[in-house]
């Protein structure tokens, strides 16, 4: 089967132009003309065709100055250039190359020939377009599962980012758990259920993004994202708390207008320090996420928060300092901990008044039993610091 195509044949002498149009249309492909190098840089810009036959020598601009243009430009840059010229000097031919050539035909030409090489140009545009849009493809479904920013580190250098390991990095993890899931659970049928998380994972997960977090897995009704990797950010803590308020915005809206959620709440849980982020798994399955210390102890301050509440510990409420208001909150007990750790609540993004910040900072110290009585307001969303 040939390959029909869209050609530009351009030429300044109108009886070439003529008969390669006839040979070409012959062959049932479309031909458009130019008689010049400027006049074939403006019929390319709207609509690019697939193929390109082209002078060498024409006045103003020659074939070799046009192939470069056309080179310099992201819509052309990889459409296939045949040089049509009676230039049969060696050195021409590696000039042609080296300006961006795919391929040279001689005048006066063999019309067999030139459409062999016409045929064989437009099997390579045609293997390299479909090439294209498998990597388009492979792009949309990898950013369904990971973040773009993961998704773009692996297609540009598969070898070392599919490999199993990882590397120690300092990330501030963030735990999201919808409060109230089970009970409601039990009192609605599956597909309730199933339409409930994607309603709210539908509006929680672009904020991951919007942060330039990264989506690490959901873990049924909750999600866990870290900021810091695999693109290295020095205000991973502030980017991961704007996260968790863009979040109590989002889903206290869902509640304003979902009856159906009104049993419902998020608590979230956020800590900074070193972990070991990379794939984990086997060669045929893995997970790119994040291991150590830093994720349990996030998870253990989701578990803590109650609905509405954002909890973070010690390292990720200095780094937020001056940005947020927090409540310090009676020490906790952790699994793996030597000593209990101090836990703080962020209660709004504004900047504290100068009578707080000589007196207490900007943290404001309260007892566990205070904190589990005061429900967390929502305040408008603080930016990232720059």
């Amino acid at each position: 089967m040939k390959e029909q195509a869209r050609i530009l044949v351009v030429d300044d002498n109108k009886h070439n132009v003529r008969l390669l149009q006839s040979l070409l249309t012959k062959q049932g492909h479309e031909v458009i003309t130019a008689n010049s190098g400027k006049q074939a840089l403006a019929r390319v810009t709207n609509t690019p065709p697939d193929l390109i036959l082209l002078d060498v020598v024409m006045p103003e601009m020659d074939g070799f100055a046009t192939t470069r243009a056309l080179r310099a430009y992201s819509a052309t840059e990889t459409i296939p250039i045949l040089m049509v010229t009676a230039l049969n000097d060696t050195q021409e031919k590696v000039k042609g190359f080296e300006a961006g050539a795919d391929d040279f035909v001689s005048k006066p030409f063999n019309g067999i020939e030139l459409l062999a090489r016409v045929n064989s140009l437009l099997r390579i545009k045609r293997l390299h377009d479909e090439l294209v849009e498998k990597n388009k493809l492979l792009e949309r479904v990898l950013m369904r599962y990971v973040s773009e920013d993961v998704a773009r580190e692996i297609l540009d250098n598969p070898t070392e980012n599919l490999r199993l390991g990882g590397e120690s990095c300092e990330v501030s993890v963030l735990f999201a758990d919808i409060r109230g899931f089970t009970r409601f659970s039990e009192r609605r049928q599956p597909a309730q259920v199933i339409e409930l998380l994607i309603r709210v994972f539908s509006q929680l997960t672009p904020v991951v993004f919007d942060y330039r977090g990264t989506l690490d897995k959901y873990l049924g009704d909750a999600l866990m994202a870290f900021y810091g990797a695999p693109v290295p950010s020095s205000d991973g803590p502030a980017q991961a708390v704007c996260s968790a308020w863009a979040m109590q915005k989002k889903f206290a809206q869902l509640k304003r207008e979902n009856a159906i959620m009104d049993s419902l709440g998020l608590g979230i849980g956020i800590c900074t320090g070193e972990a070991i982020v990379g794939n984990v798994g086997s060669e045929r399955i893995m997970d790119y996420t994040v291991i150590g210390n830093t994720p349990n102890t996030a998870r253990r301050l989701q578990e803590s928060a109650r609905a509405g509440q954002i909890l973070v510990d010690e390292k990720t409420h200095s780094a937020i300092q001056g940005a947020f208001r927090t409540r310090k909150i009676d020490l906790m007990e952790l699994k793996g901990y030597s000593q209990p750790i101090s836990i703080y609540e962020v209660v709004t993004g504004q900047e504290p008044t100068p009578e707080e910040a000589r007196d207490q900072g900007d943290c404001i110290p309260i007892t566990l039993e205070e904190y589990h009585e005061n429900d967390l307001q929502i305040y408008p969303l603080p930016p990232v610091r720059a």
